[in-house]
């Protein structure tokens, strides 16, 4: 781990100190996921990433006792979530997770301006930035193929759920910005913790184990520049509504996963969640990804 202390995510920043990191973002995106193909929702270095997965795949030593107990529950639970063993309670969990991620950008998408009409800094990383969700959900769909699953539709959520993803990226800035952190936020909080189930829930299985973890690591990464990107659209007001809108966020999102309340521990999510600063997490994800530099230890800062 880290020797050096970064600051907590909610630290202060001036306009200024603001600017200048979505500048250094911008560059920092451009490297990290190269070029953007913009028809297919797609980036370069993803799609490359996604490809090395694809052509080494690993399997499962044993095979789901039950896949239909899966696909009989992956978009709504039909059964008592106690009466399911705990891989399909996580495959489960991960589906459902992701989907939310998929039917939010889903909306976004059509938002936001593509790239040949983004004019500012500010809308060029919101379209890479999307783009890199997209190929987050292809990377959570490799996952569940991994472990044999290979039947998985992406469907939509209810017309009243799809109704508010697709409004909420059309609200102005002032109330959107601080609940769009929190959910950047809320997903690197969560795959920390799926870290932890993957050790539990496959610890018979080492190979899928390890590949489900490089899979979540080149998701993770991301996710963690994107907290610091979506950090740097809050001022000090915004700062602090996001702060506290992580406990009622984390609550809401979490309950409307079953699965969650079984493998997790949702308080210590929420904790961790209020106390982000970067630390904790390990050297090869810091070296890959993107902090803001009001988060760097003191004498790193731009």
């Amino acid at each position: 781990m880290q020797a050096t202390q970064y600051r907590s995510v909610f630290s202060p920043a001036s306009q200024d100190e603001r600017e200048r990191n979505f500048k250094s973002y911008w560059q920092f995106s451009q490297q990290h996921s190269g070029d953007l193909f913009e028809d297919d929702k797609d980036l370069s270095n993803k799609r490359s990433k996604l490809e090395y997965f694809r052509s080494n795949r690993v399997n499962l030593r044993t095979p789901l006792s039950d896949p239909d107990a899966f696909y009989r529950n992956y978009v709504d639970m039909q059964d008592d979530p106690n009466t399911l063993d705990r891989k399909t309670l996580m495959l489960t969990a991960i589906y459902k997770f992701a989907r939310h991620e998929w039917v939010g950008i889903k909306g976004a998408w059509d938002v936001v301006p593509n790239m040949a009409n983004s004019h500012s800094v500010e809308d060029k990383i919101s379209r890479v930035h999307l783009a890199e969700e997209f190929c987050h959900v292809r990377l959570f769909d490799e996952m569940l193929r991994t472990c044999g699953l290979d039947k998985v539709e992406w469907v939509p959520l209810s017309p009243f759920k799809e109704k508010i993803y697709e409004q909420f990226p059309k609200l102005p800035g002032f109330l959107m910005d601080a609940p769009a952190f929190v959910t950047e936020l809320m997903g690197v909080t969560f795959y920390c913790h799926l870290y932890k189930v993957f050790d539990d829930v496959l610890a018979d299985e080492p190979e899928v184990r390890d590949r489900l973890k490089a899979i979540l690591d080149e998701i993770t990464v991301d996710e963690i520049a994107h907290v610091g990107q979506r950090r740097n659209f809050l001022g000090p007001i915004a700062v602090n509504i996001s702060h506290w809108l992580v406990k009622p966020l984390y609550t809401l999102f979490f309950q409307d996963i079953p699965e969650v309340a079984l493998l997790f521990d949702t308080k210590a999510m929420i904790k961790d969640g209020l106390a982000f600063d970067f630390n904790g997490l390990p050297d090869y994800m810091l070296e890959r990804t993107w902090i803001p530099s009001y988060c760097q230890p003191l004498g790193n800062q731009a």
